[in-house]
């Protein structure tokens, strides 16, 4: 009996059994479908997550400052002193103590009522200097950002997110309107392109001036010199480690404190990414297991419907014996028919997956990716589940004795 034969024989045979073929396959269409959307959701999450981290900037370096104690023993939280200066950011900048950094851009701010017209509108006020746009990323729509010379100057100028534009402003064009920030007035001189929503919030929702603007008029704190945070871009992504270790010691050597009494911290992106990748991941493998259980599933219907099939066709193994074929045919013809049921199952179950992937995200607003790799090792893993829970089930068909096989009824 040729191959041909063989296969046309098995895809007789399940054919004859429709339904109960159907339900077989079922076990393993659903586990197929399962796993590919778990993996795919989990990879849909990590891309997410980077691409949300990726919007801080690139090559990046955030340092905060430490945390307070107070008389009575209370410590505050990380970022609760006020450690980091302007200073600190003119030393950070010099190439000659940090030749890794590229720019930097300290900032300071907080929430304050704004105002235009009869309007008003509650943002966050991000005080800084010119080298923030290229640091964040971030990229002007419309008119300018402000320049070096303004932050020297303390120019009353602001520039606006999209969202604080649109509920300030409206349909105004914001470029050379007026608004009152804490109580102060400002020239809008550009609005920043629209970046949308990350874990820290809208992006969008913010109003940019410079830092020493901010200081002289707008800011409370004791020490208008100080900073809440410096961002830090380093020359490129294998500089980074190198801008980390300089930032590092000039801040050590500029606040004279060692490791052990740092009143700072420095955060590299590159770990946030690897840090909730690896959590995404973990949880990816966690989840695509437990789907994987109705693989298991699957293959055991398989090997049942399999041992189901030999005992109901006894006689027509034993006639195909006494007609001359070996072991090894009728061996083949179980293994190809197991093989055809979990290949089937594994197709029907890609074609579930991938159509689960194109509607899951519009009903939960997440995305789904499904990789060309997966679906094959989908495929491959549905076709190996196929072979070996049919490889039992056809040694004893292929064990049977012609005469014995015959007398039964």
């Amino acid at each position: 009996m040729t191959w041909l034969e063989t296969l046309r024989t098995a895809y007789d045979s399940l054919r004859t059994r429709r339904l109960r073929s159907a339900l077989t396959m079922l076990g393993i269409l659903i586990g197929i479908a399962a796993v590919m959307l778990t993996v795919g959701l989990g990879q849909g999450a990590q891309k997410q997550v980077t691409d949300q981290i990726n919007k801080l900037g690139s090559n990046l370096l955030i340092v905060t400052p430490g945390s307070t104690t107070s008389s009575s023993g209370v410590r505050g939280g990380r970022g609760s002193a006020t450690t980091l200066t302007i200073d600190d950011a003119a030393v950070l900048a010099d190439p000659s103590v940090a030749p890794d950094i590229a720019r930097v851009a300290p900032t300071s701010g907080g929430s304050q009522s704004l105002v235009a017209g009869t309007t008003t509108w509650t943002s966050n006020v991000v005080a800084t200097n010119a080298e923030w746009l290229g640091v964040r990323a971030r990229s002007v729509a419309q008119g300018r950002f402000f320049t070096a010379a303004e932050v020297t100057s303390e120019s009353s100028v602001a520039v606006l997110g999209s969202t604080t534009a649109a509920q300030l402003l409206g349909s105004t064009n914001a470029v050379g309107q007026t608004i009152t920030v804490g109580g102060q007035n400002v020239t809008v001189i550009g609005v920043l392109n629209t970046e949308g929503s990350t874990t820290g919030g809208d992006q969008d929702d913010l109003v940019v001036m410079p830092l020493t603007t901010y200081a002289s008029r707008l800011s409370t704190s004791a020490n208008p010199r100080s900073v809440s945070t410096i961002y830090i871009e380093a020359k490129d992504a294998t500089s980074l480690s190198a801008a980390y270790q300089e930032t590092t010691n000039a801040l050590l050597s500029a606040h004279g404190v060692t490791l052990a009494t740092q009143d700072f911290s420095v955060s590299s992106q590159q770990a946030i990414v690897e840090t909730a990748t690896s959590t995404s991941r973990i949880l990816t493998v966690l989840l695509g297991s437990i789907a994987a259980i109705s693989l298991l599933v699957g293959g055991i219907g398989v090997m049942n419907i399999m041992l189901v099939s030999v005992t109901e066709r006894i006689r027509e193994i034993g006639l195909r014996k006494a007609l001359g074929a070996t072991p090894r045919i009728i061996l083949r013809q179980f293994l190809v028919e197991a093989s055809l049921l979990g290949l089937a199952g594994g197709l029907a179950g890609l074609a579930l997956g991938m159509l689960g992937a194109a509607i899951l995200p519009r009903l939960v607003n997440f995305p789904v990716a499904i990789s060309p790799v997966a679906a094959a090792a989908g495929l491959g893993v549905s076709l190996v589940i196929g072979i070996t829970a049919g490889v039992y089930p056809a040694s004893r068909a292929a064990r049977l004795a012609p005469i014995e096989a015959l007398r039964s009824e």
